[in-house]
């Protein structure tokens, strides 16, 4: 950073003198300038006189310059009488006005920092424009945002309470309707088990009423068989009885009743065959009744067999049908895990707004942010704006003072040259 010094020529007295003094300090702070002219003290007027003082500090080397002329003070023009002319040895060395090469490189570096801020003070005033369009930019939303009429604020609260309050007592509904469902499901499966267990009681009883029932066929045709050959026994019998011959051997000797030996022996046989014919006819009798009691509880057993498939028919219907009831109690208990999963859904719904909340919070914090960055920015312009405009008054101070620096010491070997002709 550049630090330059000025002060303004300033006239003393009377005449036309002048006096001023430049301290200039480099941009690496190496080079420090000190320029003074300043008029005698007199009060006649005649050839003024001047002195002037410089002060360089280069590369951190010092040099210090100083220069005057005083020609004297006097009252007034004499022509009568001589003066005495005195000469400063020194003012007759030649002046040393060479050039510094070190100067005129640090000249160039300090126009090449110089460029290199004209350079970031340009990017600074791109930087500030595009800040004033940003402003201007929210500066215009700003007052569009104001200008809307801003709609009253719904407090959505009673809404959220009422619709709790609706889902709350649906969820108690259906939990009791669930809960009711489930005892009737308990009882309903309480049923089928029940059914299931006579279910397989007459399936069980089938079984053992088809195994009797062939067991019955079985002994059936056993007895249709022995039934027959009992029949053929019969008949053999008869034909036996009937065709019987008797011979009997009489002995004439004596002196017998035949005819009523005969008719004992007759009447004899007649009952032997008469009781065998009746055991025979009871016999088969009561094959016959046994035979006919069995086909009646062949019948029975027939019966009670379609009647138990009619029942296992019915059963097998009734389990059709509580196993419908069964998946609409499924389905409605589906339902109910959704409307559950709703709440959860309204849950999530509660926290994305509360997320939106936050966001539009933070959108805020950071619009305050954008809005302290850009006043700060504008501070940091006007920073720059008065460091700009104190380089161009030190720089026209500097010009000034090289200028005046320049036209002393023009003078000034101007002066000493007139002076050498004049002593020559």
């Amino acid at each position: 950073m550049t630090h330059q010094m000025s002060a303004s020529r300033n006239a003393f007295l009377r005449g036309r003198g002048f006096s001023s003094v430049s301290a200039l300090g480099g941009l690496s702070g190496q080079r420090t300038y000190v320029a003074s002219a300043h008029h005698p003290m007199g009060s006649r007027g005649g050839v003024h006189g001047f002195s002037s003082q410089s002060l360089s500090n280069i590369g951190g080397r010092g040099r210090i310059a100083t220069g005057s002329y005083k020609p004297g003070y006097y009252g007034g023009y004499n022509y009568g009488c001589a003066t005495h002319v005195r000469i400063n040895e020194k003012l007759l060395k030649p002046l040393p006005v060479g050039v510094d090469p070190q100067e005129h490189i640090l000249r160039d570096h300090e126009r090449e920092e110089m460029k290199n801020l004209n350079n970031e003070f340009a990017s600074f005033i791109d930087k500030v424009r595009n800040l004033e369009l940003q402003n201007k930019v929210l500066e215009t939303k700003w007052n569009l945002l104001q200008e809307q009429v801003i709609p009253a604020k719904k407090s959505l609260e009673p809404c959220y309470n009422n619709f709790i309050n609706n889902m709350r007592k649906e969820l108690e509904c259906i939990l009791n309707t669930q809960d009711h469902l489930r005892n009737e499901n308990a009882a309903i499966e309480q049923v089928v088990e029940d059914i299931k267990c006579k279910y397989e009681q007459e399936f069980k009883r089938r079984t053992d009423a088809e195994n009797e029932f062939v067991l019955l066929k079985k002994v059936r045709f056993l007895d249709y068989h022995r039934f027959s050959m009992i029949f053929q026994e019969l008949a053999q019998l008869s034909n036996n009885v009937y065709d019987t011959n008797i011979l009997l051997q009489m002995d004439n000797s004596r002196d017998l009743d035949i005819d009523c030996i005969i008719k004992n022996v007759e009447a004899w046989y007649q009952n032997v065959a008469q009781g065998s014919k009746e055991e025979v006819n009871a016999f088969y009798e009561n094959q016959v009744s046994y035979r006919g009691m069995r086909a009646l509880h062949l019948g029975k057993y027939s019966q009670t067999l379609k009647v138990n498939q009619q029942e296992i028919a019915d059963l097998t219907r009734l389990v059709h049908k509580l196993q419908s009831e069964y998946d609409i109690i499924k389905k409605q208990v589906g339902a109910t895990l959704v409307e559950q999963h709703g709440d959860c859904t309204l849950k999530d719904a509660r926290d994305k707004h509360i997320d939106l909340q936050t966001a539009v919070q933070k959108a805020k914090d950071d619009l305050a942010r954008l809005l302290r960055d850009y006043q700060e920015l504008l501070n940091t312009k006007l920073a720059l704006d008065i460091e700009i405009a104190t380089y161009k008054t030190l720089l026209e101070g500097e010009e000034n003072t090289a200028l005046v620096f320049l036209a002393a010491s023009r003078k000034r070997v101007g002066e000493n040259n007139a002076f050498f002709k004049c002593l020559r």
